[in-house]
């Protein structure tokens, strides 16, 4: 699908690149701070809120989680290094977008350990909530990554080519069909947690509520970070030189390089 789009659909994505927030630099930083998060949040979703859980497969869960977390650190140690993420641009993009899922994944296993501490939890309620929340995700990344490539297709992404009025106007309404999702995952977590009998209001919004309101923000997000992904590899401008520059269309007459933060 994406093939038959030129450079200049993608225009607008690369932002991101240019004011240097998402720079191999910028990005090493991020790699190295997601270390230390990482594992506090693995010793938060597994030791606090899995303490009592009655959550099935918990050990299996937390050994494979275990497992590929470390890898995961280890691979941002190693592309935090500027001799190696200067020479794998590519790979170490791609690597933040598996920590950034990462980070999901421990935000939505947290709530579910919770809600198996609950009095009223049983292993299949557990289940059929994992079941449920998981393809509800299923079901929004699909309609997000729909709405993205009608977005693209449409010449939305495309630098200077509509005015603002006209993109805002678009972009409103193609987020029906993800409200219409979301308030489907909302009403599905509510029904559960007042089956459970969670008292605590509070407590119930910042542990289980938010965590996956986070999550789901995490999936929407995932198909323009493997969009741009995907621009990197087939576009050279979308990547830094050696000398930490932002690369141009090589077409251009007045090429514009951007030093990256």
């Amino acid at each position: 699908m994406l093939k038959k789009l030129s450079e200049q659909d993608f225009s607008v994505l690369r932002g991101p690149l240019e004011s240097g927030r998402q720079s191999p630099n910028s990005l090493a930083s991020v790699l190295v701070l997601g270390i230390f998060l990482q594992a506090l949040f693995f010793y938060l979703t597994y030791n606090i809120a899995g303490k009592y859980t009655i959550y099935p497969n918990f050990e299996s869960i937390k050994t494979i989680h275990m497992w590929l977390t470390g890898i995961i650190i280890l691979l941002s140690l190693l592309f935090a290094i500027p001799v190696v993420f200067n020479k794998m641009e590519k790979l170490q993009y791609f690597l933040s977008i598996i920590m950034t899922q990462n980070f999901s994944v421990f935000l939505y296993l947290g709530p579910l350990f919770l809600l198996g501490e609950q009095d009223a939890a049983t292993v299949e309620s557990l289940l059929n909530l994992t079941w449920i929340t998981l393809s509800i995700a299923g079901v929004l990344f699909i309609a997000t990554w729909i709405r993205f490539y009608l977005l693209l297709k449409k010449g939305h992404y495309r630098a200077g080519s509509r005015n603002e009025e006209m993109r805002g106007k678009f972009e409103t309404k193609s987020y029906i069909p993800i409200a219409v999702i979301g308030s489907t995952a909302l009403v599905f977590l509510i029904q559960f947690v007042m089956k459970t009998g969670s008292s605590d209001l509070f407590e119930t919004i910042m542990l289980v509520f938010l965590p996956f309101g986070i999550f789901y923000t995490l999936i929407f997000v995932l198909p323009e970070q493997l969009v741009i992904l995907y621009c990197k590899i087939r576009f050279k401008s979308f990547n830094f030189d050696i000398n930490g520059y932002l690369n141009t269309d090589r077409a251009a007459k007045n090429t514009r390089k951007v030093k990256q933060s």
